[in-house]
This record gives structure tokens, sequence and C-alpha cells, in this order.
């Protein structure tokens, strides 16, 4: 199984960290985070990984030559010039007919090859793996008709949404419905994929995930980690 590592970003919002070290390479407990999904992804069978890198390329290149514990076979896809999370699949040549892609900054006990398996199970162009987020509202909310009468007022609520993880399984197809030598995301091309209706699926996940895009949520990957590490090093 192929997998594709998104590394590019520059991880503005885990400044000043970032100044320095690609968020990728910061670390959680013994292990870089991009060393972490790197073990996840041999002990799940993948045997190929693509790192999509752009910002300080040659640390991540120079860190994970350095390192010889990982037995999967690594290379890498070099963005010059920003493409965004999806537009940078183009440079690489040789993608299977299914493959999984994901950001390279994600804490997650996820079992990857169950999650392809269910892509492939679906007949799906993409799948997304998705979480259940609460997002609390600390104030009242009202709601009016077209006269801007107050009809319903709910005190502090807190809605429910399932979002991206950041982890995808997708069909080389899906690259037709991204413009090559420039900018494209994930929003673009879920746009796109559901204007055209599009076989896109959700893979609802209740495990263990979190985004270390933020300090405060770093912080925390490092005290998950720590208290359970077998969790997400079997």
């Amino acid at each position: 199984m192929q997998a594709v590592i998104l590394a590019g970003g520059k991880g503005r919002r885990l400044r000043p960290y970032t100044t320095v070290l690609p968020k990728p390479l910061m670390p959680i407990g013994d292990y870089p985070i991009l060393e972490v999904i790197l073990r996840q992804l041999e002990g799940c069978g993948f045997d190929e990984v693509i790192i999509s890198t752009g910002y300080l390329h040659e640390i991540i290149c120079a860190y994970l030559k350095s390192s010889n514990e990982l037995g999967i076979n690594i290379r890498y896809s070099h963005e010059t010039t920003p493409l965004g999370t999806i537009a940078p699949l183009h440079l690489i040549d040789d993608l299977e007919e299914t493959f999984l892609v994901m950001n390279g900054d994600i804490l997650t006990d996820l079992d990857f090859a169950k999650f392809v398996e269910y892509h492939k199970e679906m007949d799906a162009l993409a799948t997304v793996a998705t979480y259940k987020r609460d997002v609390n509202i600390d104030f009242g909310v009202l709601k009016h008709n077209e006269n801007s009468q107050i009809t319903e007022f709910i005190e502090k609520p807190t809605y429910h949404f399932d979002v991206s993880m950041g982890i995808y399984a997708f069909q080389r197809e899906v690259l037709e419905y991204v413009p090559e030598n420039e900018p494209f995301g994930f929003d673009n091309l879920m746009y796109s994929l559901i204007a055209d209706k599009a076989k896109v699926y959700s893979y609802p996940y209740d495990g263990y995930w979190l985004d270390i895009g933020r300090p405060d949520d770093y912080e925390q990957s490092i005290e998950e980690f720590s208290k359970n590490k077998e969790k997400f090093l079997r």
C-alpha cells in the first residue's frame, strides 16, 4: 500500500516553534510526530511513503536519513512554490490506483489499513476520515424571521459537527478534478467533487484524534503520547 504525507506547510499557528523546525518534526515524547506516523503506517502494512515537502525540506530529509530504525521505503516530492494541500499530488508521477493521503501533524490511533479497505468496499472515488467535534457558543443565540422578529432563543448552545481528520483515501482519477501548477486545496477538491455528485464518502471515527497545529493542542499531544504510548505505537 502507498501513502502520501503532506509535510510542506509553514506551521504558522505553531510559531515560534516552527521558525527553525518544520511542524512534522515537532517532538512528542521520544519521536517527532512524523516518525510516529511513519511507524504507524509501517505497522498497518504500508510499504511505501512519499513525503510531500516544501518549507524546510532539507531538515526533514536529513532527519529521516539519519533514522535507521524505520523499515518502510521513503521518498520525497518537493514543491518549490506553495501549491496547497492537494495540488502537490500532481508532482508524483507513479501514484497507485488507490492511495492514502494525510497531513503530517496528526496524532491518532486510526487503523489506516482498515480505513483504506472501507474506501475500497464503498467503491469510492474519495473517502474522508471524520471526527465529531463540539463547538460551544458562550452567548445567547437569537434566530429571527425575514422581518427581524425574533422566533427562537438558545442560551449558550453546543453544536455538533463532523470534521475532516486530514486523512483521505483517493483513487488516482481524483486528480482529474485538480488543476496543475496552481494552488488547490482540500476545500477546493470537496467543492468540485460534491458539485459533480462524485462518490465521496465519510469514514466516521470515534477513537483518538488530535491536530497538533496550535500550541495548546501540541502540549496536549505530548501529554497524551507520554501517558498512552502503546495506544499509538503497538
